[in-house]
């Protein structure tokens, strides 16, 4: 029989009311926790931390939809259940009976079960029937349609052919802290493919012929698909300039092998390091190297940022770096590289068109992706965007190829259908972010089943796109401004890094942006994806997010 364990911090479930959540010691198991959590009258016990960076869920936000959603990174999970219903979260959680009893509150679990704070998906299968699903790709996108596929319990074959040099992996991870060992940040195992009946192929894919349903590699072998997935990211930008294309030391960031190159070239510090471009990357990789080293950040924009962001709140993160000792160089514009004089190979300045020029033992380049398409360009029976990428419907689908292709993460153009959107046909719109790309996966992957068993698989719900960022504090976002921002309201103290920045479209909120506002960001992209967030002269007039209640039947 399972055990029954008092939870100390409750003394009665009449405690809990609807929509809280309340974190308590499990008693007689050392440090193991639960949260108590009632939803639309119904109790119910779980894991107290989110499996994807153990955020404290007693932060997170409650829904009527029975859904929990982290204050950190916006992973979602269904409280009836503790599965995962949003990235980034890559494990469910434990439920456990919870009841009172003499005067006290009770859960049943093994102490392992709460120990261990989750529970490993139910992924192992024998391969059955005649579906097969081809995924190119192996970055976030790809595991989200992998793993939701085995936990659907999809029996068809599951191939996935990628030119990484290393299983799927946080990549965010890479430009915060240029991690060179990936192992340290595989999202699964080499042994997790294995039991889940997934062919791992390392090969580079040179065509897609849609007529008879084939994909083919290099290396001249070929792949049959009943439904493909097309998930290959995006192809960090070059810089077409003088010096760039062929001195060494110069890099971009993409792949673990670009992380050891990178930080080679640091060596044991002390070293003079130009990013070029003030992207996100660019930011995350000056901010991880400002430690040792003396980091400039060059961008032809006002501010760090700017196009996402908006010049105002892009200078409160160029003066928090400034204050680390990041300098930059913003209004510049980058004009050639030129040799070390102790080595002519490598790099040893980058010139500025005002005749700045600024001394560099390496230089990283953060100046965009482009969609990594161009297997597809001669294709007959696939045509691109402008961009390189593919138009898709709202579940993923590749316009005009039936239903059986996808397409995901930097390379899918899709509609959006969020806060500022065109509601009924969706605004169409390219997202190149890491959740993103996973929570397509997820959708594809429900897509796929319901279309052999209709009855069996639940319709995905819409998510808000979310994003986050290190830039010396935790920056956190959902929303999209893709169909444009016209004003901006900044509320706390940006003086001293700690806001909250609503981004609005006439009296809309399109996006939200926080730095330690918890759980603002999460409460605020619950609020979009029901459609119950404030207006813009609601916030000015001092309504508080998080005490927004839910409206009804949504």
């Amino acid at each position: 029989m399972t055990p029954e364990f008092r939870l100390k911090d409750i003394s009665s479930l009449a405690d809990v009311r609807n929509f809280d959540k309340v974190e308590s010691e499990v008693v007689g198991v050392e440090g193991g926790k639960v949260i108590v959590v009632r939803v639309n009258d119904e109790v119910h016990a779980l894991n107290s931390r989110c499996t994807h960076y153990g955020a404290p869920l007693k932060l997170g936000v409650v829904s009527p939809d029975a859904r929990i959603t982290c204050a950190w990174h916006g992973a979602c999970f269904n409280v009836s259940t503790g599965d995962v219903e949003d990235a980034p979260a890559p494990s469910p959680l434990n439920r456990f009976d919870v009841y009172e009893k003499d005067g006290a509150v009770y859960i049943r679990a093994e102490p392992a079960a709460i120990k261990v704070g989750h529970r490993d998906p139910d992924v192992k299968c024998a391969i059955a029937g005649p579906e097969k699903v081809v995924v190119i790709g192996g970055g976030s996108g790809t595991f989200g349609v992998v793993q939701a596929l085995r936990e659907l319990k999809f029996k068809g074959s599951i191939t996935v052919i990628s030119l990484e040099p290393n299983l799927p992996l946080d990549r965010t991870k890479l430009s915060k802290a240029l991690i060179q060992d990936p192992k340290k940040i595989e999202l699964r195992p080499e042994e997790w493919y294995k039991a889940a009946s997934i062919d791992m192929v390392s090969d580079e894919v040179s065509s897609v012929d849609i007529g008879t349903k084939t994909v083919t590699t290099k290396s001249k072998k070929s792949y049959p698909y009943t439904k493909l997935v097309l998930a290959t990211g995006g192809i960090p930008h070059h810089l077409p300039l003088p010096g760039f294309q062929d001195l060494g030391d110069i890099f971009l960031l993409r792949f673990v092998t670009d992380s050891r190159a990178i930080m080679a070239a640091v060596g044991e510090k002390n070293k003079k390091v130009v990013i070029v471009g003030s992207s996100f990357i660019g930011m995350e990789v000056g901010t991880a190297l400002s430690r040792g080293n003396d980091v400039t950040i060059i961008d032809p924009s006002k501010a760090p940022l700017e196009r996402v962001l908006g010049e105002e709140v892009g200078k409160i993160f160029q003066k928090n770096l400034e204050k680390s000792g990041v300098k930059f160089k913003m209004s510049a514009t980058v004009d050639k590289a030129t040799p070390s004089p102790s080595d002519p190979s490598n790099v040893g300045a980058v010139h500025l068109k005002d005749g700045t020029v600024l001394p560099a033992d390496l230089v990283v380049l953060g100046v965009g992706v482009r969609p990594a398409t161009d297997f597809l360009k001669d294709n007959p029976a696939i045509s691109l965007e402008r961009d390189g990428s593919l138009k898709t419907d709202e579940s993923f689908a590749v316009s005009g190829l039936g239903g059986d292709v996808f397409a995901i993460g930097d390379i899918a153009t899709y509609p959006y259908h969020g806060p500022g959107s065109d509601h009924q046909e969706g605004t169409y719109v390219r997202i190149e972010h890491w959740d993103v790309a996973q929570n397509a996966g997820r959708r594809v992957a429900h897509t796929i089943v319901r279309s052999l068993a209709p009855s069996q698989s639940p319709k995905p719900k819409s998510f808000i796109p979310i994003f986050w960022s290190a830039l010396g504090v935790q920056l956190r976002y959902c929303g999209n401004t893709a169909g444009g921002w016209d004003s901006l309201l900044l509320k706390g103290e940006p003086e001293n890094v700690k806001f909250t920045a609503y981004y609005c479209k006439g009296q809309t909120v399109v996006a939200v942006v926080t730095v330690s506002m918890d759980p603002i960001m999460a409460k605020s992209a619950v609020l979009m994806q029901r459609g119950d967030m404030p207006s813009k002269k609601e916030i000015e007039d001092g309504v508080d997010v998080l005490a927004v209640g839910w409206s009804k039947n949504k």
